[in-house]
């Protein structure tokens, strides 16, 4: 490199002038936003292309991607940066989580922005990912998607075992029959070569069960207080629970710890696999058997699960107007087509996700009509800002059960008892 021209001391006031430019205000020229996003490799290459679109629609905002690889890494790294004073301007993040910044006053309402916008208004997005985050009456963050829990199938492997694909309508005895088909041991070592389903034993995940079979959850899904899982529901998680300890369709726990189940997947060595929207992006890099997906199976009524990310503006932000500029361009019709288009999302804008840029036909999965069709089933979980804790608690108990045998009956009432003080800890 060669030897700068100017002394040290006129070099510094350079750099500092420089610095001072590129902190500016918002709306001036060289302004600088953070975004915080997380996701696997390929939806991180989704949120990338949204901000270089983004960067190259205008000259007097630049904004940056801070990616990571895992949510809890997110979670932690904001937490920092809020208590620090040094805040990202914008974060995305599953309304399941945000709650608990919402609740330490750490984020900026959109609510006022979204009336005045000209881009688009509340009217343009699906209700389903708009009222969970919605914080004590006001909009507090804007969803990017509108996805819910469904099942990938590999078709090969459904040709392969005489198995016909799943259908619209399709019961929870269907996809416990396909999987016990499904399922087989190639070489007659003894050990599974290829499970008919997997599926994380996680609340988010038995909950669409509890309520397909009229079961409740808690006591209040507005304001809840405790877990109130009723007769219906008992039955429900047992039938999950059947899934590892009686049909044995699922794999172990040491075979989910040595492999997770979406590269099992990946692999070939699993029939179908319970997921939301995010694995697209990952699914479409293969290229060595053809897959698809379907509703989500009942226990009688049809019910999903939702899965939402929204981008929430920080309090703390420096340049709330150039952020909301971001999220105008990420949730207005070009941004939402550019993740749509890779995968990522079902685009919480109606506009978008009834075009080619969701419903291309040629893009896999072929059937991505079945998100849109399972929106008006779609139920969220409480949002309340200790859900996380209460998810972790939760998870453990079910973890635990699943592939040790525990009785559902029992399982309940140790739901409710273990997180009594996280529900009376949480707010609103």
């Amino acid at each position: 490199m060669g030897r700068s021209l100017l002394p040290r001391s006129a070099l510094a006031v350079v750099l500092v002038v420089i610095a001072a430019a590129c902190g500016s205000g918002s709306g001036d020229q060289g302004t600088r936003i953070t975004v915080m996003v997380a996701g696997d490799p390929e939806e991180i290459e989704a949120y990338r292309a949204v901000v270089e679109a983004f960067d190259g629609s205008q000259d007097e905002v630049d904004a940056e991607l801070l990616p990571f690889a895992e949510r809890d890494e997110l979670i932690a790294r904001l937490s920092t940066s809020i208590a620090g004073g040094e805040p990202p301007d914008l974060f995305l993040m599953n309304y399941r989580y945000y709650g608990q910044f919402a609740a330490r006053d750490a984020l900026e309402p959109v609510g006022p922005y979204l009336s005045d916008s000209g881009v688009f208004s509340a009217d343009d997005f699906f209700d389903t990912a708009m009222t969970p985050f919605e914080w004590e009456g006001e909009q507090m963050c804007l969803p990017q998607n509108v996805a819910s829990l469904v099942v990938y199938y590999n078709a090969d492997l459904f040709q392969v075992a005489g198995v016909a694909p799943p259908t619209d309508g399709w019961t929870w005895d269907d996809l416990v029959s396909a999987a016990e088909r499904l399922t087989r041991d190639d070489d007659g070592d003894g050990a599974t070569d290829v499970y008919g389903l997997g599926v994380d034993p996680e609340i988010i995940r038995i909950a669409p069960l509890v309520w397909s079979n009229g079961g409740t959850l808690v006591d209040d899904e507005v304001s809840p207080t405790r877990f109130a899982l009723d007769a219906q529901a008992v039955v429900a998680m047992q039938r999950f629970f059947d899934l590892r300890t009686v049909q044995g369709v699922t794999p172990t726990d040491e075979e989910a710890e040595a492999e997770d189940l979406e590269s099992r997947f990946l692999n070939g060595r699993l029939g179908m696999l319970m997921e939301s929207r995010r694995v697209v992006p990952t699914f479409r890099t293969i290229d060595a058997f053809a897959w698809d997906v379907a509703g989500l199976p009942s226990l009688g009524s049809p019910v999903s699960v939702l899965h939402s990310d929204a981008y929430c503006m920080t309090a703390g932000s420096d340049d709330k107007d150039a952020a909301w500029r971001f999220i105008e361009f990420a949730l207005g019709p070009d941004g939402q087509r550019i993740t749509a288009e890779a995968g990522r999302t079902v685009p919480s804008l109606r506009a978008v996700a009834d075009s080619d840029a969701f419903l291309d036909p040629e893009a896999d999965p072929a059937n991505a009509q079945v998100f849109l069709d399972q929106i008006p089933s779609v139920r969220a979980v409480p949002v309340i800002s200790t859900w996380p804790e209460i998810e972790d608690t939760v998870n453990g108990l079910l973890e635990e059960a699943y592939y040790g045998g525990g009785q559902a009956v029992e399982v309940a009432v140790e739901l409710a008892t273990q997180t009594t003080d996280q529900f009376a800890r949480a707010e609103p």
